[in-house]
Formats: C-alpha cells, structure tokens, sequence
C-alpha cells in the first residue's frame, strides 16, 4: 500500500525476531526489512557490498546482520560493514506507526536502481 512518500509493507510481528523478510522492487534490488531481538525494524537494500550476497538470507546479531557469503556483518543501522571489512550498502529510513512497518518511498527506488 502506498501512503504518501511511505509504503506500508506489512506489520512488523510479521517480520520473524532476529529475521528478516523482503520486498520486491520491479526493476531493482530487492530491500530487505530486518527485525532485531528487541524489536528495532531496519531496511537495507538487499545485497551485500562485498559479493553482493543476500542480506535478507543472514543471520541477524544485535544490530548487524552476517552475510551469508563471506561471513561479513554489516551495520543495519548504517549498512557500513564492521571490523576491518570497507563498504556499505543503501539503508532505506523505516518508521513503526500501529504496529505497520512503512519504508521511505523515495530510498527504496534509489536504492533498487
């Protein structure tokens, strides 16, 4: 659903804990939505700057997400990758109102381009 410049992807219970879910994009990358172990909601397109592998299929640590490619974590508050690894994939702003997750309209298409 499309509300304004945020699109309401779903309720957040719906996102497993220390899981994530993704949202197509028709023409890009897909974005993927994260919950953590307390509840924070965070958005990242779904590659990893590394070798691109899918964030989405990670394992979620605190506030960081493993690649399952090479074992890289990445920020999910930043998309900077951790430790000594260099890089960073687009974060998209989230915002939790009633329960419904909504990911900024505009970030989501720049970052699937």
């Amino acid at each position: 659903m499309l509300t304004g410049e945020w699109l309401d992807i779903g309720w957040a219970d719906e996102i497993p804990v220390r899981g994530s879910r993704t949202v197509q994009v028709e023409g890009g990358d897909d974005i993927a939505v994260f919950r953590t172990g307390d509840g924070r909601v965070f958005a990242l397109a779904d590659r990893c700057p590394h070798k691109g592998g899918r964030l989405s299929q990670g394992i979620v640590h605190g506030g960081a997400v493993a690649c399952p490619l090479h074992n890289w974590r990445i920020a999910l508050a930043t998309g900077e990758a951790l430790g000594e690894d260099k890089g960073c994939t687009p974060v998209i702003p989230v915002k939790l109102s009633g329960g419904r997750v909504l990911i900024c309209r505009a970030s989501t298409m720049q970052a699937a381009a």
